[in-house]
């Protein structure tokens, strides 16, 4: 099956651009350095809030330096973007997580993660009145564009939502999240975020 990510996100911003004012989206954000090309990209189109809504991340130190990227790259935008932070609980992630952490990245254990996330932030846009929701998600080099975006298209016909179809890393996305970084000082962590990711980037911790 052929998907063209590029070109629905195109469509998708030019049916936007149509409208009389920008739609509300409610965004949701891992980090700092992948929010940047994203909120780049779609401020022209909607207004933004972010949800920071990162379980998985631990311990609790390295949650908050991702939220105070995230902050960061918010602030800077020509019209800041309000960022909202759930309470840290990373028991919504580990304990439906448990006996998947010897799975590799991009395994069943992310599938879950990124539904996990991906459900509280259609189920937070429905709640505040958000008619779009989306996520910086696709913007890193191994999240799957191709499961993401029907995971997202699932939640909106559950919600009766708008997804943001996209594969963020497409078009440069991925080395403009490298050059933002470097230009607004963001924190760039060196794993995806839980533990197991962790452990499996450092192999000598095991």
């Amino acid at each position: 099956m052929n998907i063209n990510y590029r070109k629905d996100l195109a469509r998708l911003l030019q049916e936007v651009s149509a409208l009389p004012e920008k739609p509300k989206l409610l965004l949701h954000a891992c980090c700092g350095p992948c929010a940047a090309p994203v909120l780049e990209r779609l401020s022209p189109y909607f207004r933004l809030t972010i949800l920071y809504y990162n379980p998985n991340t631990a311990p609790e130190a390295e949650f908050l330096r991702r939220l105070a990227a995230v902050k960061t790259i918010a602030a800077a935008q020509p019209e800041p973007v309000p960022v909202i932070v759930p309470e840290y609980r990373p028991e919504e992630f580990y304990a439906p997580a448990a006996g998947m952490e010897h799975l590799p990245e991009g395994g069943k254990r992310c599938l879950l993660c990124w539904e996990l996330r991906l459900r509280e932030t259609a189920l937070q846009a429905a709640k505040l009145g958000f008619p779009w929701f989306g996520s910086t998600l696709t913007v890193g080099p191994t999240k799957n564009a191709r499961i993401i975006n029907p995971m997202g298209d699932a939640l909106a016909k559950e919600t009766g939502l708008r997804w943001l179809t996209a594969d963020f890393k497409k078009d440069g996305g991925y080395d403009r999240a490298r050059i933002l970084s470097q230009q607004y000082g963001l924190y760039r962590q060196d794993f995806c975020g839980c533990t197991p990711s962790y452990l499996e980037a450092h192999p000598n911790l095991k």
